[in-house]
């Protein structure tokens, strides 16, 4: 998704990918295989012999050894975000421990000890001291509700995540544990920031989670005050100066009800463009991938102005369909105002396949009409039967 930005800006993008007909591989003509990990895929990748040497390094994924980013650095090439600040998208309790300490809002959380049995002494007194439940996650790796457990004293608490405990207690990641936020909804903040120090938000968007895996997005926010959404965007622009961020950072952040209006507690970050901006790239003056593309190489940034009063972005989660293509025709003529962007992936069960946004001036039409539009996508029959259902063109 950020090759046509690139291609309009100019840019040539190179890009490491896992295999050849994976979703960049296709559309991106400069795109060796290799893994992420590989030490001589990456360094052939900044500086290939037959080719220029890269002007940046950034990332579509946090997957990326940070020891070996440091030596790119101290080699000379530019890596945006660098590695000092994306060790915190990298680990939970890095991130945590910093954020507690720029006084960033966090849910109450503590750090398990590595040894197996302290680690179940100090979760028990965590669930005790939090009502009998909490949220334990692993420091790395985790995504898309992996490496995230709710534990609950009355289920046995440690011995819910008792297998995370003994990898972690034989080198595998450590754990954190976490008190399990009453939150109103999700929110996320997307802000870009230049080495240059410029910076810019987004309007906060309203996520909505199915299954630990983000389904929709609503932008702006509903319902959202601007004193609020202001202090929302604060904080994000708060964290990312306050990590050294380059790039596009979303920062994910829990609502909670409170006596004198909505609480903002962070829960997770991203550092690199996000599904929750995905709508950007059809709701906004600049996307989230040009801009990203903008502040690693530290050009001006763009206009983040929304383009149509709602936008809503709905992910397409698996489908029915051998060829999500096949269903093209009818989406298109149902829906001939929603932006279909389909990600060239194989089929299988929950993933993510695409996303369709659709913008207007009518939130609950937007938002079904974005939603039976990837239903359709599924391979599921829509609620409303499209051939009597005009689009608002047609109305």
């Amino acid at each position: 998704m950020m090759a046509p930005a690139a291609g309009e800006l100019g840019v040539h993008l190179r890009v490491l990918v896992e295999e050849r007909g994976g979703s960049a591989g296709q559309v991106v003509v400069d795109a060796p295989v290799g893994a992420a990990s590989d030490e001589s895929a990456l360094r052939a990748l900044v500086a290939p012999a037959d080719g220029a040497a890269a002007d940046v390094l950034t990332f579509e994924h946090e997957h990326v050894p940070n020891a070996l980013l440091a030596d790119l650095v101290a080699a000379g090439t530019p890596v945006h975000p660098g590695p000092d600040a994306l060790v915190h998208a990298q680990d939970k309790i890095v991130m945590r421990e910093r954020l507690t300490a720029l006084g960033a809002p966090c849910p109450r959380w503590a750090a398990l000890p590595e040894d197996e049995t302290a680690a179940r002494v100090a979760l028990a007194a965590f669930l005790e001291e939090s009502g009998g439940e909490a949220v334990v996650k692993t420091s790395r790796g985790g995504y898309d509700g992996k490496g995230v457990r709710v534990v609950t004293t009355a289920q046995g608490g440690a011995d819910q995540v008792a297998g995370w405990l003994a990898g972690a207690a034989d080198g595998g990641p450590r754990l954190l544990v976490e008190e399990k936020v009453p939150f109103v909804r999700e929110l996320a903040v997307l802000v870009a920031r230049r080495p240059g120090g410029e910076v810019r938000t987004w309007p906060v968007v309203e996520s909505v989670q199915r299954g630990g895996v983000c389904a929709e997005v609503v932008a702006p926010a509903p319902g959202l005050d601007e004193a609020d959404a202001e202090r929302a965007r604060q904080v994000a622009v708060d964290v990312a100066e306050g990590l050294g961020v380059t790039g596009v950072l979303a920062v994910e952040m829990f609502e909670v009800a409170g006596a004198d209006g909505p609480r903002l507690l962070i829960n997770e970050l991203a550092m690199r463009p996000h599904n929750s901006g995905h709508w950007t790239i059809d709701g906004s003056v600049t996307s989230q991938f040009e801009q990203h593309l903008r502040a690693v190489l530290d050009l001006p940034l763009g206009q983040t102005r929304a383009t149509a009063p709602w936008t809503v972005m709905a992910n397409v989660l698996g489908s029915s369909l051998e060829e999500l293509t096949d269903a093209l025709p009818a989406v298109l003529a149902a829906f001939p105002d929603a932006r279909v962007n389909l990600y060239g992936k194989g089929v299988r069960p929950g993933r993510k396949l695409g996303h369709v946004n659709v913008s207007g001036d009518d939130l609950d039409e937007v938002r079904r009409r974005a939603l039976a539009a990837a239903a359709m996508l599924r391979g599921e029959q829509p609620a409303t039967d499209p051939e009597t259902d005009p689009s608002p063109e047609a109305s």
